[in-house]
This record gives C-alpha cells, structure tokens and sequence, in this order.
C-alpha cells in the first residue's frame, strides 16, 4: 500500500487534534479534548478503513469514510465529557476539590482536608455538601463509570491503613448511591499507602497522599 493513499484522512485527523480552545475559567488557550478526541477517531477509523479495502481505490474510499465515522465517534465522547467536567468546574467552584482532566477521564481529587477527620472515615459536612454538587452533576451523565478510590499516608500499620482506605472509599460510594446516583455505575476500591503522588517524610506530603480520588470514565456512545 503506498502511505500517500492515505495522506488526505490522517491529515485531516492531524489538522482537527491540533484545534485549541480558550480556557472559560483560566483564561489560557488549550487543546480541546473534542478537537484531541476527533483527531485520533480519524485516524484510527482511516486505518482501520484502509486495511479492509481491496484495490488502491477501494482502500482510499474506504480510509476516508472511517476517518470521518471514527471522528464523529471520537468528538461525541470528547464533547459529552467536555460538558460533564465544564459543570463539575463551575457546580465545585470553591470547594477545595481539584479537578484533573486526563484524556477522556475526569479525576476529581478529594484531600483530606475536605473528606475526613484523623483516623475517620466518616464524611464531614464540607464532602457531603460537595459530594452532593457531584452526585448532582454525574446523574445527568449515564454514560460514565464512576471509579472511587481511597488512599492514605504510610503512617502506621500497612494493613490498618489499607482497611481505612477502603472505608473511606465506600463511604464516597455510598453518599453517592444515596444522593440519585445508580450503584451499578459506582466501584470502590482503597490502595492504602500504596499510591502515594508526594513523599510521606514530611507533613505536607503525608497531607496530600490522604485522599480519595472520583475517576469518571465514558463508558457509552457520549450521546447522553
């Protein structure tokens, strides 16, 4: 197969993963997760398009039209986490909940500052009522699994803290459960001391590896 049959859809798919976008809550210019999302949508169905053809001309036509259907399969996805995560920002404005944008994936990071006491793993008023925004938001969303993870520092027992992770992950799952949010959509699971994101040697690091993070992931055709 010569790779100029193939020029036309995949640089097509280029041009649009490199559209950026403006920022509405920062202010910067960044790359749009549609724009990202179509671009590879296109390339992957050009292809996919291209292997299945017979002749030159048949895998030409064939590459465009995946490229076009793989694109409008890759912008749906994109778009409809796009508006998911653009109403997350705005419902957790002030909340102290950092929300991380990771391909098609939302992680929302719940410190403990905001989640827990010492040594609880019973909700305080400040996750309820952000949980709450939350519950609020991905009830709207049925396409998205909802993955809630625990996390500690390495203080103290490996096996006391891994418990105490999976306490406080349920705990998020179950307010969300009982706030509208489908149980069939929710999975809790705790990595105790496991996954720490700073080093447990000093206070402020031991503050950010107790946490629980929200991971929503498209699950369907993001038409919803």
């Amino acid at each position: 197969m010569r790779i100029s049959r193939l020029l036309t859809p995949l640089a097509a798919a280029i041009l649009v993963a490199g559209c950026a976008t403006s920022d509405p809550y920062g202010g910067q210019t960044q790359r749009s997760s549609t724009g990202v999302g179509t671009g590879i949508g296109a390339a992957v169905g050009a292809a996919a398009g291209a292997l299945s053809g017979g002749s030159a001309t048949s895998r030409r036509d064939r590459a465009l039209i995946g490229a076009a259907v793989g694109a409008a399969a890759g912008a749906g996805v994109g778009a409809y986490m796009d508006r998911q995560e653009n109403q997350l920002r705005e419902s957790l404005q002030g909340s102290r909940i950092e929300i991380d944008r990771r391909g098609d994936d939302i992680v929302l990071n719940m410190p403990s500052s905001v989640t827990f006491g010492f040594d609880s793993s019973d909700l305080t008023s400040d996750a309820r009522s952000a949980l709450n925004e939350v519950a609020n938001v991905v009830s709207q969303y049925t396409d998205t699994r909802i993955n809630i993870a625990g996390h500690t520092d390495s203080t103290g027992d490996a096996s006391y803290n891994q418990r105490l992770s999976e306490r406080r992950a349920q705990a998020v799952g179950s307010y969300l459960s009982q706030n509208g949010v489908s149980s069939s959509r929710l999975n809790t699971v705790g990595y105790g001391a496991n996954q720490p994101v700073a080093s447990n040697n000093t206070d402020q690091g031991r503050a950010q590896n107790r946490r629980v993070e929200i991971t929503l992931t498209p699950t369907g055709n993001g038409q919803g």
